[in-house]
């Protein structure tokens, strides 16, 4: 399975080379993540009815601090090694210092987006599942990453989300007292 993982990894690390695309997936991996936060954020004085898109931004980012969370539990038993240290890619940003598996970047953005689509929010969850990708895509172009750890990601952040789903429901006390916040 390694050897699959690897293959794929290097092809589409193989991608990069292009200046003009190399900068964008640079741009989209270092901005990417904050921009979901705020497109989230941004939502919260806007929508309606407001308590229905509060609760659902509140989901969002419980679920996007669990699943990272969650990440760091399993840094303390997984100590996987980044792909340019293992010879697979060539890195195109500078290097990490903390582990490769799961991605923190994979697991912030698939958050967002599962928490939007366990809500029933299909249109914005589709947007935010798109940029999820897109922001996923860049850290195995860049280099930072093999395609397991952004599976690895998406799961930490499917977790999460059902997590938060199931726990914070609508409508009890700390959700109203949540959604009334300014």
């Amino acid at each position: 399975m390694y050897a699959l993982d690897a293959a794929i990894t290097g092809w589409i690390n193989s991608l990069s080379g292009n200046g003009g695309l190399d900068q964008t997936m640079i741009m989209i991996s270092v901005y990417g993540v904050p921009l979901l936060v705020l497109a989230v954020a941004a939502q919260w004085w806007t929508g309606s009815p407001p308590a229905k898109t509060r609760h659902v931004l509140i989901a969002a980012g419980l679920s996007f601090l669990i699943g990272l969370a969650i990440n760091q539990i399993i840094l303390l038993f997984v100590q996987r090694i980044r792909p340019y240290d293992a010879g697979i890619t060539r890195i195109l940003i500078e290097r990490s210092s903390d582990p490769a598996f799961p991605s923190d970047h994979a697991t912030a953005s698939f958050a967002i987006a599962a928490a939007f689509l366990f809500h029933n929010r299909a249109r914005q969850g589709c947007l935010f599942l798109l940029s999820a990708l897109l922001v996923s895509f860049s850290r195995v172009y860049l280099g930072t990453h093999y395609v397991s750890d952004i599976i690895g990601g998406a799961l930490t952040a499917t977790l999460a989300a059902a997590l938060v789903k199931s726990l914070y429901r609508q409508e009890t006390r700390v959700d109203r007292f949540l959604t009334n916040i300014l």
